[in-house]
């Protein structure tokens, strides 16, 4: 006698793809929360995978608190949270593109 409860089943490539997307996909929500809390700090751009400008963005937050003394940094500050706020708006775009280019690749493995 053989136990069918132990038993696995081969997975199909179309549902090893759909896995892993969904596995490894990039979350709107993730991204507004990040964005929200920590968008000063770059947070969402590292997460959507924007690394350059999130190091650019953590470097004028710390140069922006440093020179806040001599009323430089102020300028800085201003700066970093208008580029933040227009993040807002281009957050959609990211996701999509980038769980796009995630769908093509795992499309064609």
């Amino acid at each position: 006698m053989t136990d069918q409860g132990n038993q696995t089943r081969p997975v199909s490539g179309d549902a090893r793809a759909m896995m892993m997307f969904d596995a490894n996909k990039k979350s709107m929500v993730v991204t507004y929360l990040l964005w929200f809390f920590l968008g000063g700090f770059g947070a969402h751009r590292f997460y959507a995978g924007k690394t350059g400008s999130g190091v650019a963005q953590l470097l004028l937050l710390i140069g922006g608190i440093i020179l806040t003394f001599v009323y430089v940094g102020v300028f800085l500050l201003i700066g970093l949270y208008i580029w933040v706020l227009v993040d807002a708006f281009l957050i959609p775009g990211w996701i999509r593109n980038q769980n796009s280019l995630l769908a093509m690749q795992l499309g064609g493995s």
